[in-house]
C-alpha cells in the first residue's frame, strides 16, 4: 500500500509540475523586439507593409484614418479570425513588416526612451529663468 501511495504522489508531482511551468507570463511592451499591436506613426517615415492596401474585418468608413499594426504574420493573412486581439475590427488596417518593426521602429523608440531619460526636463532646461 505505501508503494501505491508513493508511486501516485510521484505520478501527480509529474503532473501538477508542467501545468505550473506554463502558467510564467512575459510582457513585451511598444518599442521592444517581439512587441505585437498598434503602433504610434506620428514622425516616422512611412513603414514598409505586409499589403499595399489597408485591411478590414468589417465594412469602416472612409473618413477614418488608418491605424499601423505589427501582428505575427498568421494573424495578417487571417485577420477577420484575429482582429478582435487588437481591438481593431472596426478599423483600416496597415500591416507593417515584422523586419521594418525591429530595424526602424525599435531604434528609434529606444533612441527616444534615452533622450527623454538624460534630459528628463526637456529641451529649455538651459535656459535661464526669465526675469
Amino acid at each position: 500500500m505505501k508503494k501505491f501511495f508513493i508511486v501516485a504522489m510521484i505520478s501527480a508531482t509529474c503532473v501538477i509540475a508542467p501545468a505550473q511551468a506554463a502558467d510564467v507570463a512575459i510582457s513585451v511592451n511598444i518599442g521592444q523586439p517581439g512587441f505585437y499591436g498598434r503602433l504610434d506613426m506620428d514622425d516616422y517615415t512611412p513603414p514598409q507593409l505586409v499589403y499595399q492596401q489597408p485591411r478590414m474585418a468589417r465594412a469602416v468608413p472612409g473618413n477614418r484614418q488608418p491605424i499601423y499594426l505589427n501582428v505575427p504574420p498568421g494573424h495578417a493573412k487571417n485577420w477577420r479570425r484575429h482582429c478582435h486581439t487588437y481591438n481593431a475590427c472596426d478599423e483600416r488596417v496597415y500591416f507593417v513588416r515584422n523586419s521594418w518593426y525591429e530595424r526602424e521602429y525599435v531604434a528609434r523608440h529606444q533612441r527616444r526612451q534615452n533622450d527623454h531619460r538624460n534630459h528628463p526636463q526637456g529641451p529649455d532646461r538651459d535656459r535661464k529663468p526669465h526675469r
